[in-house]
């Protein structure tokens, strides 16, 4: 087994059997290496990815190697998720691949500090959606779903209440992505987005499907059902297992 590779199976003896029994298995990459700050969430977004796929017979399989980008490498996943991957990571070799498996239909999931990424590449912030800037201390706060046409967004209530660190972006492609979920700077301090600042959005982007959540500071919030239920929708999302109800 590669070593840079923690599967599933290997971490909890019930995936390894849920898993097992499945006629047919998406496999999911998570990605969470960091060259710049390192969120604490980490360990807990993994085995909530883990958990996720043993309930929906995915194979999730877990790497901070970046070398696993070839094109080669990633053809088997249907969904890669970037749990708060940090800094700049990627060689132009590595680029290349996550830019082939996207065009080849790929899906990709970003958590939180995805978008404290690749800052010195303009295709990763069109892939993302958007840079952070900055953010204030986390604190409760009033967030809006604006749509619920989406899976991943489908089930909630109009208004969430959460406990969060709230980012405020640079170079938000607003044009391009579609907006679900956004935080009311009247409900906090430290906003600097006015009247909209988005917190969870997609898009479909050269041939592959996008979805990304500001959700995720905190370990406790990979215990929250509204968030694991988000993710679970977007990764069926993600790999064409769902669809948008319009």
């Amino acid at each position: 087994m590669n070593k840079v590779l923690v599967k599933s199976v290997c971490i909890f003896a019930f995936i390894c059997m849920t898993t097992a029994s499945a006629k047919s298995q998406h496999q999911i990459l998570v990605f969470s290496a960091t060259k710049a700050f390192r969120h604490a969430s980490i360990p807990a977004g993994k085995i909530a990815l883990l958990e996720i796929g043993a309930n929906n017979h995915w194979i999730v399989d877990t790497t901070e190697d970046p070398s696993v980008f070839t094109k080669k490498g990633l053809r088997k996943y249907k969904a890669i998720v970037f749990l708060s991957a940090t800094g700049n990571i990627f060689n132009d070799e590595q680029k290349e691949a996550l830019q082939h498996y996207i065009r080849k239909g790929g899906g990709y999931v970003g958590i939180h500090a995805a978008t404290d990424t690749e800052y010195d590449w303009p295709w990763y912030n069109d892939l993302v959606g958007a840079y952070f800037k900055n953010h204030p201390k986390p604190q409760s706060l009033k967030y809006d779903v604006i749509d619920k046409n989406f899976p991943a967004t489908s089930f909630m209530p109009d208004t969430i209440r959460r406990f969060e660190e709230i980012y405020n972006f640079n170079f938000f492609k607003k044009e391009a992505v579609h907006v679900l979920i956004t935080a009311d700077e009247k409900t906090y301090t430290g906003g600097t987005m006015k009247d909209f600042h988005p917190a969870v959005w997609y898009h479909e982007f050269e041939g592959g499907r996008v979805f990304y959540t500001a959700w995720g500071h905190l370990p406790e919030s990979f215990k929250e059902p509204i968030f694991l239920q988000q993710l679970t929708e977007a990764l069926k999302w993600a790999m064409h297992e769902k669809e948008i109800n319009f």
